[in-house]
């Protein structure tokens, strides 16, 4: 049984501790929603998934506990994270997603019973958008191109200017044990030691023994079978402050 968290909750730290919590709370919402991500994965042959386990299951449990109106996702290729966070957004009983990407290889991928009413896809250069409106963002995935010329526009035009409190993801950040000197994740992860903002990785190069302990709550739980895969998992979360 899972329960959701209240509106008008403090901003969640996202912590080791927060995220081994989260597995145990929503641990059997999880199970059913890695079962029907598995089987959606097996019969969808055009879908190229993107994120581990690990930064999909994340994902889906931070959703699930803040319980957003409007989710941002830049980036969606396939469709592997879109259907990670309509999931969640179907799981929890409201919310609703908009995501952004110059293709459209989503719009065959995702099954209507997950995005009936819940998801608008806008194809196009993200960049160019005039009415993404950050102050209306409750959570924010980003995946796209990762350039540092990208990462410094999101930076600029999306990240400083989020409400306090909102959660955000990135992927592509710790494929190794540090960050590329002029990458994306160099970016942003140079913004976020600025403004004294922390930030979590389950990175199995970067962040081992949270990758460890996570596995080993998997494991307890029993939701330790592959799904996708479940290393190097490069993705960084946190919540602006």
């Amino acid at each position: 049984m899972t329960t959701a968290r209240p509106h008008n909750a403090a901003p969640r730290t996202i912590d080791l501790d927060t995220v081994l919590n989260l597995y145990r709370t929503h641990a059997d919402a999880l199970g059913a929603a890695r079962d029907a991500q598995r089987s959606l994965l097996t019969t969808n042959r055009e879908m190229r998934p993107k994120l581990d386990d690990i930064e999909a299951e994340l994902t889906y449990l931070l959703v699930r506990d803040t319980q957003p109106t409007r989710i941002a996702e830049i980036g969606t290729f396939h469709g592997w994270s879109t259907s990670w966070l309509l999931r969640a957004l179907a799981d929890n009983g409201q919310g609703h997603l908009d995501s952004y990407d110059i293709v459209d290889h989503v719009v065959r991928t995702i099954p209507q019973d997950l995005s009936k009413n819940r998801w608008t896809f806008h194809r196009g250069d993200v960049r160019a958008v005039t009415n993404l409106r950050p102050s209306t963002i409750d959570y924010l995935f980003i995946d796209a191109a990762h350039t540092a010329r990208f990462a410094r526009w999101y930076v600029d035009r999306l990240l400083k200017n989020l409400n306090a409190g909102t959660p955000v993801s990135v992927h592509d950040v710790y494929h190794h044990s540090r960050a590329g000197r002029f990458s994306e994740g160099r970016v942003v992860l140079d913004w976020l030691a600025r403004h004294q903002n922390g930030h979590f990785s389950a990175s199995a190069k970067a962040a081992r023994q949270a990758f460890q302990e996570i596995m080993a709550v998997k494991r307890l739980l029993g939701l330790d079978k592959v799904v996708h895969q479940t290393s190097p998992n490069p993705m960084i979360y946190f919540t602006i402050r």
